[in-house]
């Protein structure tokens, strides 16, 4: 599946041919669905969705199973793209049943690849596995090579997760075997990758860095964004490395791989850099840093569920907490890794949790858990290393060396405690001299006591004081290193959160496909906002907004994801076109959404919602009015006095309907541009300075306009602070 967009020019030309109705059905079918995958699908989920269906309804109108089921296909992607993974079932359901009608097995086998992926990600390696060997079967038939090879990488991976690495290599070079026939540079990298992870994992370390730096050696070669492979070969080159004691080169590859890594806003990549990070600081014995970046690789897996990684760093956990001599917390975090092991088949996994779990117990006196962990640690170490079962002769073994150390211990505490007669007589008569020469020094003694007292008592003042010193520094410190920890979580909560809302906004692309001759000028007051537009396309209709949500930085923008939820079911689901109709149903839908919280939350939106089809325009309104220019002056639009929320006796909002003329301009705002401080006054901006402000540049471009009112705003701001959230749309007819 193609990663990266094409270049622009690409794009248009495929848009192009999609809206060229003199071209064949095929022809613009293929446009369209190259046209989301390219364009969209990986940048813009919600829009690949929804051009997904356009692609769907004109294959069913032209009865085209083909492109119905590939339709369903790039929707389900779009779900598995935003971890919907239950809806990305669903829709890759729908099209393996079309493609299976019609027999039309390239598609079957692509979706089987894509539900064994689900699968795989999920730890159902069983399942993922038989639905690979499928997907392969069909792939075989066909003798489409280059297929079979990529999908013989996905099986080679399942057999080296479940620890049949035999298998797994034999996968693997048959896949490289036909990369390199295909001189396929790309495959070829990928392959020697895997490779190297399986000497890794099976000890051999230099070889595991000879295949990285090959894979590493292609991709920087390659042409492309490849900053993402290029990211995984630096993290692999320093765990071969951190296996080989060499801490430090293995850190000067993780940094690598963290610097891209953060470009990239790749979470679950820097949860593993994090992982091996707290790894090395282990060996290292700085066990307060180790806590630290396994502690942020734990919070991340968590999110995401990856039941491999997740207990990988549980047992790491725990592996530090024994260090540190926190025997309880360590088999608290060891019996979770073997849990979660357990469930999912990671037979590595079982084996490290399980000899973490042998050594804990070994400590806390334990003997019976211990042999038993330790024999599970022997039969997966076993599995794993060799294709003999060798569990038995290594349990006896296991079992002979316990034994006997017991043994050993029992014989040293016996001969520890043995005194023969012979040594307690010559004891006795040591003793009687020694008793003689004790009482003659008891005097002096006795003298050299209160004197030393003195002297001692002045000593343990001093040091009492300096012990004093030395333990507030160490508390100002360690208060200091936990509120950096925390500033560091903050922001990477408020960065993730940045992400997240950014996901929910239209892309200026999407914008002035439907809206041609516009502008949108956004400038949230923090990373996050409480302000956001919108937009959606329904049945030959734009619908546009901008939105003002109660708040802003993070506490706005957990608002603004639900009410931009709310507007896109009230169409998508309601299937509303009518702006008021679409705010009262947002209304409902927001009420009942923060009904669900056990303390009263009054927060909502103030909203302008229009739409336009052909020279029709419908305007609804929340405490937000619409500008609208037309024979030089603004008309004002007024909206209803209720927010979207809670509201004492709400009415439905009015519709008010418009005949569009050529020219005119509209405008859809916020309060945070009129409401800013500035200028030599330090006053606010106010409504009527804005709209001569406007009324001043009509003779210009939208694009240009955008370019003046910025300027506009950051000259009155100046030195001083943004007080809100701006967001601003405007509209050329």
């Amino acid at each position: 599946m193609p990663l990266q967009s094409f270049a622009q020019t690409k794009a248009d030309s495929l848009w192009g041919v999609w809206e060229d109705t003199s071209q064949a059905d095929t022809n613009r079918l293929d446009a369209l669905h190259l046209y989301i995958w390219e364009v969209h699908l990986f940048y813009n989920p919600d829009s690949a969705y929804y051009l997904a269906q356009v692609l769907y309804d004109y294959a069913e109108e032209r009865e085209n199973k083909i492109f119905m089921g590939r339709a369903n296909t790039t929707q389900g992607v779009s779900f598995a793209i935003v971890n919907e993974v239950d809806s990305a079932i669903v829709y890759y359901q729908k099209a393996m049943s079309i493609f299976n009608d019609i027999g039309y097995k390239t598609g079957m086998a692509s979706i089987l690849n894509n539900l064994g992926t689900i699968y795989y990600d999920r730890g159902d390696l069983q399942l993922a596995l038989g639905i690979y060997m499928q997907a392969k079967n069909i792939l075989v038939e066909m003798d489409d090579k280059y297929r079979t090879a990529q999908i013989q990488g996905n099986v080679g991976m399942v057999f080296a997760d479940i620890g049949d690495h035999g298998r797994a290599i034999e996968e693997y070079n048959s896949s490289l075997k036909i990369f390199e026939e295909l001189k396929d540079k790309k495959g070829i990298a990928d392959t020697y990758n895997l490779i190297g992870v399986i000497y890794n994992n099976w000890g051999e370390y230099d070889l595991g860095v000879e295949y990285f730096n090959n894979s590493l050696k292609i991709y920087q070669e390659l042409e492309g964004n490849y900053s993402n492979r290029i990211a995984v070969e630096f993290h692999n080159l320093g765990t071969s490395y951190s296996y080989l004691n060499k801490n430090d080169t293995a850190l000067f590859y993780f940094e690598k791989c963290i610097g891209i890594r953060k470009e990239m806003d790749d979470q679950e990549g820097l949860a593993s850099t994090y992982h091996n990070i707290g790894t090395i600081y282990e060996a290292k014995n700085e066990l307060d840093s180790a806590l630290y970046f396994l502690d942020k690789s734990l919070k991340i897996y968590k999110k995401y569920e990856d039941k491999n990684e997740l207990s990988m760093c549980l047992n790491s956990l725990g592996r530090v907490y024994y260090a540190k001599g926190d025997i309880n917390k360590a088999l608290k975090y060891n019996e979770q890794a073997l849990t979660i092991a357990n469930e999912a088949g990671y037979a590595s996994r079982i084996k490290d949790a399980s000899y973490s779990l042998y050594e804990s117990y070994t400590k806390k006196g334990n003997s019976r858990k211990a042999l038993e962990m330790y024999e599970l640690y022997v039969t997966m170490h076993d599995s794993i290393k060799s294709d003999e079962n060798r569990k038995a002769v290594l349990s006896q073994e296991y079992r002979y060396a316990y034994e006997k150390k017991a043994a050993t211990d029992s014989i040293k505490a016996i001969e520890a405690k043995k005194i023969t007669d012979a040594q307690i007589a010559t004891q006795k008569a040591q003793l009687k001299i020694e008793k003689t020469q004790r009482y003659a020094l008891y005097g002096g003694i006795f003298l050299l006591l209160i004197f030393g007292g003195v002297i001692y008592n002045r000593f343990k003042k001093s040091q009492q004081q300096k012990a004093e010193i030395e333990v507030q520094k160490t508390e100002v410190e360690k208060q200091k290193a936990l509120v950096d920890i925390k500033n560091e979580e903050i922001l990477d909560s408020i960065i993730y959160a940045k992400r997240i809302q950014s996901a929910i906004l239209p892309p200026p692309r999407i914008v002035k496909e439907y809206l041609k001759e516009s502008f949108i000028i956004y400038k949230p007051k923090d990373v996050v906002a409480g302000d956001f537009y919108w937009m959606k396309q329904k049945e030959g209709i734009a619908l546009f907004a901008a939105a003002d949500c109660t708040g802003h930085g993070v506490p706005g923008a957990m608002i603004s994801v639900v009410c931009n939820n709310a507007l896109n079911r009230a169409v998508r689901e309601y299937g509303l076109t009518d702006p008021g109709l679409i705010l009262d149903k947002t209304r409902d839908i927001v009420v009942k959404e923060f009904g669900k919280s056990e303390t009263n939350v009054n927060d909502g939106m103030d909203i302008a919602l229009c739409s336009i089809k052909d020279d029709k325009l419908c305007y609804a309104g929340a405490h937000i009015p619409l500008w609208i220019y037309r024979n030089g002056e603004l008309i004002e639009t007024k909206a209803n006095k209720q927010p979207i929320g809670n509201f004492d006796n709400p009415l439905p909002y009015t519709t008010h309907s418009f005949d569009l003329l050529k020219g005119d301009t509209l405008y859809l705002l916020s309060d945070g541009f009129v409401d800013q401080f500035g200028g030599e006054r330090g006053k606010k901006f106010k409504v009527k300075a804005l709209k001569d402000l406007l009324l001043s540049i009509q003779d210009k471009t939208m694009d240009e306009q955008k370019v003046i009112i910025d300027d506009v705003f950051e000259k009155w701001k100046g030195e001083l602070e943004q007080v809100d959230d701006v967001c601003m749309i405007g509209v050329r007819i």
